[in-house]
């Protein structure tokens, strides 16, 4: 195991490959250890996931499609409009990893709605997805932090 090292900007948290390996959903053909949504230039459907597995997660246990799309476009994950073949794509994918159930809605009135809800293993997929988001976030940080020290140098100097 290697020795831990120091995250950089901070004095106490350390990082050791054991943490990347918690994030690990697979591993790549060198062995190093990979996530689903972890590759900066991955396809941007995998941005999607995370988002409707936490709206899956923080509704009523269960939602539809349309719902789904209205609490994406709220979030304001798009730049405009949520593209509602593309939230159904996506759990479609969920379904058949088994991360989500559907069910067809048993409504008095209306039209019947497919009505999806989390698993055991969708809700471990979201723990996981909040581990990358969370990386994610420290490296949009870290860039940050080197941007501004190069603007503030050049304005300075």
């Amino acid at each position: 195991m290697n020795a831990p090292r120091r995250r950089p900007g901070t004095d106490s948290e350390e990082v050791t490959d054991t943490a990347a390996e918690a994030l690990a959903s697979d591993r790549d053909p060198t062995g190093t250890p990979i996530h689903r949504g972890w590759a900066p230039l991955g396809g941007r459907h995998r941005w999607i996931e995370p988002f409707v597995l936490a709206v899956l997660a923080t509704g009523r246990g269960q939602a539809h499609g349309y719902a789904i799309t209205g609490e994406l476009e709220a979030i304001g994950i798009t730049g405009g409009p949520v593209d509602i073949g593309q939230v159904y794509r996506t759990l479609r994918d969920l379904e058949q990893a088994g991360h989500v159930t559907s069910t067809w809605s048993n409504e008095p009135s209306g039209p019947q709605r497919r009505e999806y809800a989390l698993t055991a293993a969708g809700h471990a997929a979201l723990d996981e997805w909040a581990a990358v988001m969370k990386e994610r976030a420290r490296l949009i940080g870290e860039f940050e932090a080197r941007y501004l020290d190069v603007v503030t140098e050049r304005r300075m100097g």
